[in-house]
This record gives structure tokens, C-alpha cells and sequence, in this order.
């Protein structure tokens, strides 16, 4: 059994006196243990499907199942705050809170049953590049790669099975964008993630274990092409 599926899709909004149409009966599904890119054309739907898939959007027709469940069977809520985690472009932390506090809050949320210590949290960020140094300074003050470890570090302490990025690169030096890919790919192949990233970029796309498109014609999430395990 797939851990998440889209089936039958269907989503659409109003621009001007017509009706745009986004997906039309689309459907996908995601594996644990898998990194997956989605790209598309600008206005595709690309960060809409992360929404749906998130639990943020809920205008849309078709169903977005969690291990064989509804997600509004499992409560829109609880599914958010205990199996699915955001990565955003802008990195989205509180900015006058340390990496460290920025991922006790979030643990505060989660019902999860993680380590919140905070030798258990500086242990993990150091595993993603952020010295203990760094982990206690304001998160406003870290360089951008730092603050998107950061980021990614809050999504992995919440013990989440899905992490969603949208665009996680876009702030990024190509160096640091190029090890956050493989951060994400490690976390997919070594941590049992699904790791579903949104991007523009079709070399980070070709890394990932999966790479689907946006059909803007046909209004479907089709393979780009056939891959290859790593």
C-alpha cells in the first residue's frame, strides 16, 4: 500500500468570468523511503498539489488518502500536525528564536512521541551541518543555507512520515542547494522520509528517485520519465 495517494483530482478557480482548470481527474501516489521532484510550468498547480497533499487546501474535488485513510478522516488537523511537514522557500522559522527553540516549539505541537531534549536536538542539527554554535543564535542572523538546515532540521524532529518542500532551493547558493538535495535524498533513503519537493530546477529533478510533471494540458501529474534507482 502506497503511505499517501491522490486520486481523481479535480481542482479549478475562478479568473474573471471563466473558470481555470487545474487538475482534472489527476492521481499519484508516494512510497516511504522515496524522494520525489515536481515540476511544471509556472501557474501549473505545482504548490496547490503541495497544499492539497499538506491539509492546507480544502476547495478541491477527489480524495488525498494517508495509509489507506482519508485525510479528513484522520482530522485535518492531526494529520498536519503529526504526519506531514512543510519546507518552505522562505524557510518560515521564528526569526528572533534559535534554531534549537525554533524546533522545541514545533515538538510542543506534534503529538509524536519524539526526544525533546535539547542534547537530542543539537545532536540532530549538528547531522545536518549546523554547529552547536550556530544552533543557539538567533535564527534571523544564520546565513540561508543555515536557516533551511534549520528548517529541515524542525521537519525531521517532529518524527513526521511525509516531508513537503516547495521550492526549498530557490534562496540558496547552488553549493547549498546542492547539498539540501542530498539531505533530502538521505533523508528519504537512510530515515524511511517521503520527501516531496517542488522545483524548477530539472537537474535537482533528475536526482530524485521520482520525477513527475505537471500536464498542463491534460490537467494530470504524469512520470517525466522512466528512473533508475541510485
Amino acid at each position: 500500500m502506497a503511505l499517501l495517494e491522490i486520486k481523481d483530482l479535480c481542482y479549478s478557480y475562478a479568473d474573471g468570468d471563466n473558470r481555470k482548470v487545474i487538475y482534472d481527474n489527476a492521481s499519484a501516489s508516494f512510497e516511504s523511503g522515496r524522494f520525489y521532484a515536481i515540476t511544471g510550468e509556472s501557474g501549473s498547480g505545482k504548490t496547490t498539489l503541495l497544499y492539497i497533499i499538506g491539509g492546507l487546501e480544502k476547495e478541491y474535488g477527489g480524495k488525498v488518502f494517508f495509509k489507506g485513510k482519508t485525510i479528513e478522516e484522520i482530522g485535518l488537523t492531526k494529520y498536519r500536525r503529526d504526519h506531514i511537514s512543510m519546507i518552505y522557500q522562505n524557510f518560515n522559522l521564528i526569526p528572533y528564536l534559535s534554531p534549537v527553540e525554533n524546533i522545541e516549539v514545533a515538538l510542543d505541537i506534534t503529538d509524536n512521541d519524539n526526544d525533546k531534549s535539547k542534547d537530542h536536538i543539537i545532536q540532530l542539527l549538528s547531522k545536518l551541518g549546523i554547529d552547536e554554535k550556530a544552533a543557539t543564535r538567533r535564527a534571523s542572523v544564520l546565513s540561508g543555507g543555515e536557516q533551511q538546515r534549520a528548517a529541515i532540521g524542525r521537519a525531521v524532529a517532529t518524527g513526521s512520515e511525509i516531508i513537503i518542500a516547495d521550492e526549498p532551493t530557490g534562496n540558496l547558493d547552488a553549493h547549498t542547494a546542492e547539498q539540501v538535495i542530498e539531505l533530502f535524498r538521505d533523508l528519504a533513503h537512510n530515515e524511511g522520509k517521503c520527501v516531496i519537493m517542488v522545483t524548477h530546477n530539472e537537474r535537482f529533478a533528475e536526482i530524485a528517485d521520482e520525477w513527475l510533471c505537471i500536464d498542463q494540458e491534460n490537467k494530470k501529474i504524469v512520470p517525466a520519465r522512466a528512473k533508475q534507482d541510485f
